[in-house]
């Protein structure tokens, strides 16, 4: 689906070129002072980080009022080819490259792609890249790195599968350019990555807005999954891993003390723990990844006093949807650990 979209100027900012990416018109409260309204024409220079680890606090905070998320108007004459439902995404991770790593940030996302190369307007590489850096520029934000997605960054991630997982723009290939810029106000921080890619050549933008996960699936307590058990002989929990990985996150701990409890009332129960993933991304690693998460969990019941004897465990990644992959909710709904009565 391609959509066209109005053009609101408010903030245009200068440039040596022709065309301009524009900044939403509406007040935002974020910061005390307007942006200018124009920019320096040249290059961002990254931010010096030193020789340690990157540090959020080394980006000055900024001082311009920010128009809504996300922030940019679609540039003059280009039109995004992206449906509404696949533009916005309420929560989820996106790799941005900080000092010749991919790091992985998790929240609200805006993204947008664009073909570069209409007859109406075509842009060059270089052109597309400037209008957001300048406009970036004017809000306070500022370019992190020049690193790229060299095949040596690649490998030590893990692999482009285990990359393009999280990369809602163009794909972790040495291919395609990949800029990280970061706004910082005093409560949040914006991550924005403008990236292009070819052939043809086309424009990717991703907008995230760092923050937790707000949990939207209920939480059962071992009375409830005894009852689920007796009904149907399995339960779908929802336990929190670290994103992309088997690592139980802390809030996993309530979930396991009520397994632990259920376990713990029935001397006689005996359980399959079975991981699934939603569809995104490579089949294979997400199948790895369910048996990874399947292992943990009961690895973390071991360690509360269970019997191993009394447990075990399997992935199956995508191949088992609770429901429709092609909405958020749904995708949710499929990213679960079932309790298997045996």
């Amino acid at each position: 689906m391609i959509r066209r979209f109005p053009t609101k100027l408010a903030v245009i900012v200068a440039l040596s070129l022709t065309a301009a990416c524009s900044i939403k018109k509406e007040e935002s409260t974020e910061g005390s002072e307007a942006a200018s309204d124009t920019v320096p024409t040249e290059a961002a220079t990254p931010v010096p980080q030193g020789d340690g680890p990157f540090s959020v606090e080394s980006v000055p905070v900024s001082t311009a009022t920010l128009p809504p998320f996300p922030f940019f108007e679609i540039p003059d004459g280009l039109i995004t080819t992206l449906a509404d439902k696949e533009r916005n995404i309420a929560f989820d991770g996106q790799y941005f490259m900080v000092r010749d790593k991919p790091t992985l940030v998790e929240g609200k996302i805006h993204r947008e792609r664009f073909s570069l190369t209409t007859e109406e307007r075509p842009y060059t590489e270089l052109e597309f890249h400037r209008n957001y850096e300048n406009a970036i520029k004017a809000l306070g934000g500022v370019k992190l790195d020049n690193s790229q997605y060299t095949p040596d960054v690649i490998n030590a991630a893990g692999g482009a599968d285990v990359l393009n997982k999280y990369m809602h723009g163009a794909n972790a290939a040495p291919a395609y350019r990949h800029d990280t810029y970061l706004i910082r106000t005093s409560g949040k921080e914006y991550w924005i990555e403008i990236s292009t890619g070819s052939f043809p050549l086309h424009g990717f933008v991703v907008v995230l807005e760092k923050q937790a996960m707000a949990q939207s699936v209920g939480f059962l307590d071992a009375s409830q999954m005894k009852k689920e058990l007796d009904r149907a002989g399995r339960v779908a929990l929802y336990v929190n891993f670290d994103t992309g990985k088997a690592t139980l996150r802390p809030d996993a701990n309530p979930t396991l003390a009520e397994i632990d409890k259920l376990l713990k009332q029935d001397a006689r129960l005996k359980l399959s723990i079975e991981g699934h993933t939603d569809n995104t991304g490579n089949a294979q690693l997400n199948r790895d990844l369910s048996t990874a998460r399947a292992r943990s969990v009961l690895g973390a019941l071991v360690g509360l006093g269970i019997d191993p004897a009394r447990l075990a465990s399997k992935g199956f990644g995508p191949d088992k949807p609770l429901a429709d992959n092609a909405t958020e909710d749904g995708r949710a709904k499929n990213r679960r650990v079932e309790l298997v009565k045996q």
